[in-house]
């Protein structure tokens, strides 16, 4: 895989739903047709992340139909939905093993073979934090997780729930919200739900190259002590899950790729750990809802943290792109993290342009593609796949003020990709209003020597007055450019 690889980001089910209505039939992994597969390989990505694979709970299913949180939203966006086209989260797993509905293990093996053959990587989810609420160990061997025996919890009780044999198991949870109410948290201070995880982490690891760790922070010892405190004392057990669990896998598959979901600061503790990749929230939050000043400011953290963050401007969690940012904004946005270092993900139903987020139980997701978003996210890709975009050098690129009383160029991002005789300078107004600033160039002289503006093919003839003094740039609200030259 690439450095500052792009990962793709499919919602499964709701994916094969809406092949399905196009193509008047079901299909299970291996079935997909690879017209599909070969166009998100023309895009540029190396990594397809499958969400929702594992085998559905019956119960976490029950749940999420009769949830009224999750009706509201689906009704927000599909006000004539039906129940029946509710399904269990993807998060409370029932068992590591490949839904039959999809075709089962055998399925999944056959399209992880068929992308690999096409250069490409298969991602998986692992959920470190708990289990689906009647996991079938939940009954069987309830000291894997949190419980208070057949005593009922001298707190909290509206964080448990009772098994089969009377035992209150608790709820997983994250320390700053109400529990999942359709899951079941494991008890990390329990060397034997250790040994329960990394079995279960093994067992994935020979089913794909690379895993998403859900919540991968409610897995560390000072967190889970903090969650969990009250119930499970506070010593620290002498190692980390996380440490062990890498250590292990990559025992066994050195090339194994492990994203962390992780927040509250946590990152570079996770990255010290041996995670290749771990969320960038801190810069989606800046893209979202801060200025052009404060993402320069995030942008100037030390490079290696930088090469191990995951950037993205939608994912299943988060509001859909268009809709939180709105549309130019999402485009800018998306140009930002497509050609940042790190790993870029993007969201399949955002490359299609999507309007509104639906929750990920919900399967029938129909919204109609919109072309442009679609064509401008493949431009993108194409771009950013450029050879320099993986193996060049990253810097950020000063833009200075045309005139002493225009202070827009202050909106403008710039940085540029070196590699070898070829540059590509990207340039990004984030902001309302049209901006310009004075930019800096070095590329190779000579006459006949052309700047050439990616998104419109325009090239611009390179002068040496440009050469001596720098040139002006423009840029409506919103408005991306990318140069490239040679140097």
């Amino acid at each position: 895989m690439r450095t500052n690889p792009h990962i793709l980001e499919i919602n499964i089910r709701a994916w094969l739903a809406r092949l399905q209505q196009r193509h008047g039939r079901r299909f299970a992994l291996h079935e997909i047709p690879e017209e599909y597969w070969q166009t998100f390989k023309e895009r540029g990505f190396d990594a397809i992340w499958l969400m929702g694979v594992w085998k559905q709970s019956p119960k976490a299913g029950e749940i999420a139909r009769q949830h009224p949180d999750i009706q509201a939203e689906i009704r927000r966006v599909e006000p004539n939905f039906s129940t029946e086209d509710i399904i269990a989260s993807p998060y409370a797993v029932y068992a590591y093993e490949t839904a039959e509905d999809l075709g089962g293990d055998e399925s999944l093996k056959a399209l992880r073979e068929k992308l690999n053959a096409m250069g490409m990587a298969l991602f998986l989810d692992f959920v470190s934090n708990h289990t689906a609420i009647d996991c079938p160990f939940v009954t069987s061997d309830p000291d894997l997780y949190i419980n208070t025996g057949t005593q009922i919890p001298h707190a909290h009780k509206d964080w448990f729930f009772q098994n089969a044999n009377g035992t209150w198991v608790a709820h997983g949870r994250d320390p700053y919200f109400a529990p999942w109410t359709d899951t079941a948290q494991l008890n990390y201070f329990n060397p034997k739900t250790r040994d329960f995880v990394l079995h279960n982490l093994l067992k994935v690891a020979d089913m794909c190259d690379g895993v998403r760790c859900d919540m991968a922070m409610l897995s560390l010892n000072k967190v889970h002590r903090d969650t969990w405190w009250e119930f499970i004392g506070g010593e620290l057990p002498r190692t980390e899950f996380w440490t062990e669990a890498l250590s292990l896998v990559r025992g066994k598959y050195p090339d194994f790729t492990f994203i962390a979901e992780v927040y509250w600061g946590l990152e570079w503790e996770i990255q010290e750990m041996g995670f290749d990749y771990t969320y960038d929230k801190v810069l989606y939050d800046r893209l979202r809802f801060s200025n052009s000043e404060d993402i320069k400011g995030h942008l100037g953290a030390e490079h290696l943290f930088q090469m191990r963050s995951i950037r993205f401007t939608s994912n299943h969690d988060e509001e859909e792109a268009l809709k939180a940012f709105g549309r130019e904004k999402s485009l800018a946005a998306s140009t930002i993290i497509a050609t940042l270092p790190g790993a870029r993900m993007i969201y399949l139903f955002q490359m299609l342009g999507r309007p509104a987020r639906l929750p990920i139980q919900y399967v029938k997701d129909f919204f109609p593609i919109d072309d442009e978003i679609r064509n401008y996210y493949a431009k993108l890709m194409h771009i950013a796949s450029q050879p320099a975009f993986h193996g060049g050098q990253w810097s950020l690129t000063p833009v200075s003020a045309v005139g002493e009383e225009d202070d827009s160029f202050r909106h403008i991002l710039c940085w540029t990709w070196k590699q070898m005789n070829t540059a590509f300078t990207i340039l990004i107004n984030y902001s309302p209003a049209a901006a310009k600033g004075f930019l800096k160039l070095k590329p190779a002289q000579g006459d006949g020597k052309f700047l050439k503006e990616e998104f419109s093919g325009v090239q611009h003839l390179f002068t040496p007055d440009m050469q001596q003094k720098g040139f002006e740039v423009e840029l409506k609200p919103f408005e991306s450019k990318i140069f490239t030259y040679e140097i």
